[in-house]
């Protein structure tokens, strides 16, 4: 929440950002603060592109009564010039009994009001959409400090495989787990809870072949298309998969952050295809590659089986991977 001194919540909070999550969870913890140095403050939300000037100096104006206000002002992207200036103005001297929540979504509109608070002092927290992969496992261990438990990367990835995305799910399954286990989330735990949940993809058979679990790519083969995964997909998705380890392979060994430029790929799908190149030879890969091509003419070339072009590809796959082991 920013840096808050013993004297009590900051006087101008600034939420900014476009994830519903982070921001409705800034409100409430402003409030349960406020709450905890005064349970009887005063709490009001207002919507800055409804409010007038004059809505706007009454709201801020001293109570008749006394006592401390918690004011939230939603979308302040949408206030009006004449608002902004009466808003930055009073930042400049707030109130001590009062704090002026701000929510912000963070982009170019309402800019000035933004950058104004902040140069007014006012204490950030940051609520933007999270971009990568990588922030969303950073995402899922945090939460799960967050509720006194500790959580492997691992437990982390596969609680995204699990779940999906969404900041709210991901933070509702944290909690589930939390609440169902002693705390110590590993990927066993993870996989025990969600058995069956995980989403098959095109990836999760592409994942399985280049390791050569033959047994594991047709289960999950069979399962995509018995629930209606396109075959385009999954035959695009294991050439990838190959095109994938043979591009990583050829880069050597290396940091996945530091190859990620160069290769043009994130550093988490880096670190996964070195872990799956084990096992491959340069002959191997060219002979992968082959059979993949090969899929791919024939599901999108209208194949008559095209799932059988599939499971073949899957067999071709492993077997090169096999064939080439050193």
């Amino acid at each position: 929440m920013g840096d808050v001194t013993a004297a009590g919540p900051p006087p101008i909070l600034l939420v900014l950002g476009d994830e519903e999550l982070l921001a409705t969870r800034a409100v409430t913890e402003a409030v349960a603060r406020a709450r905890s140095v005064g349970p009887d403050v005063d709490v009001r939300e207002y919507q800055a592109g409804a409010l007038t000037p004059g809505e706007v100096a009454e709201m801020l104006s001293p109570s008749l009564f006394g006592g401390r206000r918690l004011l939230v002002l939603r979308a302040g992207q949408d206030a009006r010039k004449d608002l902004v200036a009466e808003l930055l103005g009073y930042a400049k001297n707030p109130d001590p009994d009062v704090q002026l929540v701000v929510l912000h979504l963070g982009g170019a509109k309402g800019k000035a009001f933004a950058d104004g608070l902040k140069a007014a002092g006012a204490t950030v927290v940051p609520a933007a959409k999270l971009k990568g992969h990588r922030e969303r496992v950073t995402f899922v261990r945090d939460e799960i400090r967050r509720g006194g438990g500790t959580c492997t990367e691992d437990a982390a990835e596969a609680l995204i495989a699990a779940v999906g995305a969404d900041l709210r799910e991901l933070a509702a399954a944290c909690s589930q787990l939390l609440a169902d286990t002693d705390r110590r989330i590993g990927a066993d735990t993870v996989a025990r809870y969600y058995k069956g949940r995980v989403e098959v993809t095109g990836f999760t058979v592409a994942d399985a072949t280049m390791i050569g679990d033959v047994p594991a790519a047709l289960e999950a083969l069979r399962w995509a298309l018995h629930v209606g995964v396109d075959p385009v997909p999954i035959a695009d998705a294991l050439a990838d998969g190959v095109r994938t380890v043979a591009r990583v392979a050829a880069a050597g060994r290396g940091d996945p952050y530091q190859l990620a430029s160069s290769l043009g790929m994130p550093p988490w799908k880096i670190k996964n295809a070195q872990q799956r190149a084990r096992g491959w030879t340069p002959e191997g890969l060219v002979e992968a590659m082959r059979a993949a091509a090969e899929c791919n003419a024939a599901v999108k070339g209208g194949a008559d089986d095209r799932a059988y072009a599939l499971e073949k590809a899957v067999f071709s796959v492993a077997a090169a991977r096999r064939g080439g082991a050193r």
